[in-house]
């Protein structure tokens, strides 16, 4: 029994010693390593195409809807006054109505049953509202109502339509412009990949629910990619490349037969973990702890597991986005990416089989325990100081606007990283709110880098220490590996040829 765990445990190499029997798995991870990175080399220009594609296609539409747009952060570009606004609108509709003979690009209009989409343009108000600034009274009905006017695109325009109305009283909360336009990515074509065809759902909102006499103007585009029809290019650009599926084919086996290796593998050390534990009690009356017991199940067969779970997940998808039936480019680059990700670092494994390679994945492994705890601990003080500064800061900075905002703000400030500016943005408030900004920041720095980062740094440089001491003592680490090291028989020996061998009780220390 101890010759079986001992091989069990062993290495590639030395399971090629005890046994002659090839590293199937470790010549597949680093095949399939290989082969991966290809796939996520090429399904990324493909993809880096298609996301400069629809950014591109974003600006073209705030340079062509939005009058004076400069390239402005979201939410800076504004209106202030009625005659804006009424401009702003009639530059729209004008612009979508003339948009055939204004863009450069291959746009047109949505066609439904054979007519064109209209544009719509809706406004929201309350049911009632009358509001007396000057007495400091007010009547409202907050329920909000919607009213919508649409505009067929080859209807002439010389001016507005009467009923285009707004009410910038006090009851006006929005205004949106929402039309479809549809193009073409024919940049493909030369790169032997068949074009998509794309769908711009476009929503122009003019926002006034604060009704602060500043109205922001957002535009936002909904894009969907679906494939064309009737398509017909001439020469070899036209054509499906086979090769590339059938690359992706032999991905796809190759990760299945990882798969299937794997699952076998910690299916082997879970049945070895119960026998173990049943050896232990019947002839010594001991107990194995959980951390024994979770020795068997080794942790990097789950990790090449789920890495080839999501590449032959991912490879499906990039097929059928190549054949053009699915077009669901974001979920495959999740995918692909967290697959090659994955097998990777699980290639990290095999460098832990030599002495002076492993001291990384040890202390990572020991260190992580601690490193979760002291990790909670922590977090309920960061995640304080991050409602504490929205709430308090929130309308007066924006790097606190939001809550995910001050997370990454905080967060750059442990990496000393926009520290100057942070205290610089302060200095125009008042004087209560200029003292607790001081104190809020030089606070959380002193917490978080000088104790905080130190701790943790000491955590797991201790941690280093202590497993660079087992490793000089050469003592075991557990009654387990004790009981391992009391077969002294060597991979070469040829006792660890068959299993009838291994299943003979010969071995004694």
């Amino acid at each position: 029994f101890r010759r079986r765990l001992k091989y069990y445990f062993m290495n590639p190499c030395e399971k090629y010693q005890a046994r002659r029997r090839k590293p199937l798995k470790l010549m597949l991870q680093i095949l399939k390593m290989a082969l991966t990175t290809a796939q996520l080399v090429s399904f990324g220009l493909s993809n880096k195409m298609m996301v400069g594609f629809k950014d591109d296609s974003r600006v073209s539409f705030r340079r062509l809807f939005l009058e004076g747009y400069k390239d402005h952060r979201q939410g800076s570009y504004a209106l202030y006054t009625r005659s804006d606004v009424n401009d702003r609108v009639r530059f729209i509709i004008g612009q979508y109505i003339n948009l055939q003979n204004l863009t450069v690009g291959n746009v047109a209009y949505e066609l439904v049953d054979g007519e064109y989409t209209p544009l719509s343009v809706c406004q929201k108000f309350y049911r009632k509202s009358n509001v007396f600034p000057e007495n400091g009274t007010f009547d409202i009905d907050p329920c909000v109502d919607e009213g919508c006017l649409s505009i067929h695109p080859m209807q002439p325009l010389h001016r507005p339509p009467v009923n285009l109305s707004l009410d910038f009283g006090s009851r006006l909360l929005s205004v949106s412009v929402r039309f479809t336009l549809k193009t073409i990515n024919l940049q493909t074509v030369r790169h032997h990949e068949l074009p998509d065809c794309y769908d711009f759902h476009v929503q122009i909102l003019f926002d006034n629910r604060a009704h602060s006499g500043r109205i922001t103007v957002n535009l936002e585009t909904d894009v969907r990619i679906s494939e064309c029809r009737d398509w017909s290019v001439e020469g070899k650009s036209g054509k499906i490349n086979y090769l590339l599926l059938l690359f992706d084919s032999v991905v796809i086996l190759i990760c299945s037969a990882s798969l299937v290796l794997c699952m076998r593998s910690v299916i082997t050390g879970i049945q070895l973990q119960f026998e173990f534990k049943l050896f232990f009690h019947t002839y010594f009356n001991k107990a194995v702890t959980w951390s024994e017991r979770m020795e068997f199940v080794n942790g990097w067969y789950l990790l090449i597991i789920l890495s080839d779970t999501l590449t032959v997940a991912g490879s499906a998808l990039k097929i059928g986005i190549q054949t053009k039936y699915l077009a669901n480019y974001d979920v495959c680059s999740i995918l692909l990416g967290s697959a090659t990700l994955l097998a990777w670092v699980g290639v990290i494994r095999y460098f832990g089989f030599f002495r002076k390679y492993n001291i990384l994945i040890l202390t990572l492994r020991a260190a992580f325990p601690n490193v979760v705890r002291f990790s909670c601990c922590a977090a309920m003080m960061y995640l304080g100081y991050c409602f504490c500064g929205w709430i308090v800061l929130g309308g007066l900075h924006t790097q606190f606007r939001t809550p995910a905002k001050v997370m990454a703000c905080l967060f750059s400030l442990i990496n000393g990283d926009d520290m100057y500016n942070t205290f610089l943005r302060m200095g125009d408030k008042s004087y209560t709110v200029w003292l607790f900004s001081r104190l809020y920041l030089y606070s959380f720095i002193s917490i978080f880098i000088y104790m905080v980062l130190s701790l943790f740094i000491a955590l797991i440089t201790d941690t280093y220490e202590t497993i660079k001491h087992h490793q000089q003592e050469k003592s075991p680490a557990s009654q387990l590996h004790a009981f391992i090291a009391e077969c002294s028989e060597q991979p070469g020996s040829g006792r660890h040829q068959t299993d009838e061998e291994a299943g003979s009780c010969g071995c004694v220390g």
